[in-house]
Formats: structure tokens, sequence, C-alpha cells
């Protein structure tokens, strides 16, 4: 008799799970971060398709390439500790 095994791999570690006027929710190993526009203004204006592209080149750094954003964990959990990364001149 043989088992029934899982094929393939789970390629969404890592998703955009809602977007709502104030901002973004990211999905990423179990856990849901927000990643609000007062933050991070650049994704405000950005398409839904151009913000649920997201990608994880290296565990913990999140990029979206239609959006040129490029974003570690730490400054999405600590946006405050980033104020030249976080916030538009």
């Amino acid at each position: 008799m043989s088992r029934s095994q899982t094929l393939g791999v789970n390629t969404s570690e890592t998703e955009v799970v809602n977007i709502s006027s104030h901002g973004i929710w990211l999905y990423t190993y179990g856990r849901e971060y927000f990643i609000s526009y007062e933050d991070f203004p650049w994704f405000k204006d950005g398409s839904v398709n151009e913000i649920v592209n997201v990608l994880e080149p290296t565990p913990g750094n999140y990029y979206w390439p239609d959006l040129d954003i490029d974003l570690g964990i730490e400054t999405i959990k600590n946006p405050q500790r980033f104020p030249l990364i976080s916030h538009q001149a």
C-alpha cells in the first residue's frame, strides 16, 4: 500500500492579505503585519496588482518590484526606528 503525499511546494509563504484605506496587511510565516500608509506612503497610490506582487528574495526581506519598494521585517515591525526610510521628506 502506498501513502499519499503532498505534491508541489508551498510558494505563498508571504502574501498581501488585505488592502484598506489605511494600509496593507502582509502575511508571512504565520504572522500578519500592518504596513500603514502613514509610515510607508509609497504604497498609497499603488494599484492592487502592484501591491499584491510581493517577493521575498531573502528571508525577512520583502520586495515589491512594480513599486520598487524594498523593506526588511524590522522596518515593518518598527517604522519609528527607521525614519529616513519610512517617511517621505
